[in-house]
């Protein structure tokens, strides 16, 4: 399918605007423009936002921003999310928007994770800052109205990465117990091979470049970490067991491909699984809906799913 005009149209604009690419960049001036290129706010109404502070082990906590969507007292279910960003750039701001409208057109309690980044802390401390927020959530489920019995974990690119990689951990360290994870264009592999690589190398606003530059600031050893399903949870050795599963990816997307073998695993494994291909779009555009019809569109079906999965309040 053709690219959609108005993702065009973007992609137009910011090649009119120059600048480097990002792997020409220093680490602080891309998360400078990442938050820069965030979303507005207005017109996204929950009825309450809290940060916290979430102890992730000894001596380190992360921050969380807690969106209680508006319905009643609870019990909601809950919703721990994962930033995108390639595990370097990205925090509770960037993503603030896309939250908003997760706890508003889910009816979840969402539980933003503010994990510590790459190069600072290197693999594997995101995944395991992520898999603590996520215990530490369904241990203090009360206080946040959620019911720990409805339980996901969700995720954008390297946060669906995360999201795939803490319902791994969360299988094999036997807690929490989690009911649905939803993967949003996720990374799910250490490789730049696919087909989607190579026809998406360039052009379509994430590129083959930009995300080799995310890994090798994530991964001190990328030959050995690499394989390591905490970093590519493609290669765990079995897939089974995990929580059922809803995978978004986008055709004009570098990793398409990853979302997708992903997905055909899963299933392959017997785990429910509903994949979702958006042709014309690219990467996370489902975040974008203030320029991109398509996207808006998107958040409120990937909501609806959330919905469907986990109920409402009770």
């Amino acid at each position: 399918m053709a690219l959609d005009p108005q993702v065009q149209a973007l992609l137009d604009m910011l090649a009119a605007a120059g600048g480097p690419p990002i792997e020409e960049m220093e680490v602080p001036a891309v998360r400078q423009m990442y938050l820069d290129m965030r979303p507005p706010t207005i017109g996204v109404p929950v009825a309450r936002i809290e940060d916290r502070r979430i102890l992730a082990g000894d001596d380190v906590t992360v921050g969380a921003r807690v969106y209680t969507p508006e319905g009643g007292d609870g019990p909601f279910p809950g919703v721990v999310y994962f930033h995108g960003g390639g595990w370097v750039i990205g925090d509770l701001e960037t993503h603030d928007h896309l939250c908003r409208a997760m706890a508003k057109g889910s009816g979840a309690v969402v539980v933003s994770v503010d994990y510590r980044l790459a190069p600072e802390v290197r693999f594997p401390a995101a995944a395991e800052d992520c898999y603590a927020a996520t215990r530490w959530v369904a241990a203090h489920g009360a206080e946040l109205r959620i019911d720990p019995a409805r339980l996901a974990v969700a995720g954008d690119s390297a946060g669906g990465n995360l999201a795939a990689v803490v319902a791994q951990m969360a299988r094999d360290r036997g807690e929490p117990r989690l009911v649905f994870q939803l993967l949003l264009c996720p990374v799910t592999d250490y490789g730049f091979d696919t087909a989607s690589y190579r026809e998406n190398a360039d052009g379509y606003l994430l590129t083959k470049n930009a995300m080799a530059w995310f890994w090798h600031h994530y991964l001190a050893d990328p030959a050995v970490e690499g394989r390591d399903p905490r970093a590519s949870p493609m290669r765990a050795e079995s897939l089974a067991g995990l929580p059922p599963a809803h995978v978004v990816t986008a055709e004009y997307d570098p990793l398409r491909d990853d979302g997708e073998a992903y997905a055909a695993r899963l299933r392959e494994a017997g785990v429910p699984v509903t994949h979702q291909r958006y042709d014309g779009q690219i990467h996370n555009f489902f975040a974008m809906g203030h320029v991109l019809e398509r996207g808006a569109a998107a958040c409120d079906e990937l909501c609806a799913v959330l919905r469907r999965a986990l109920g409402g309040t009770k």
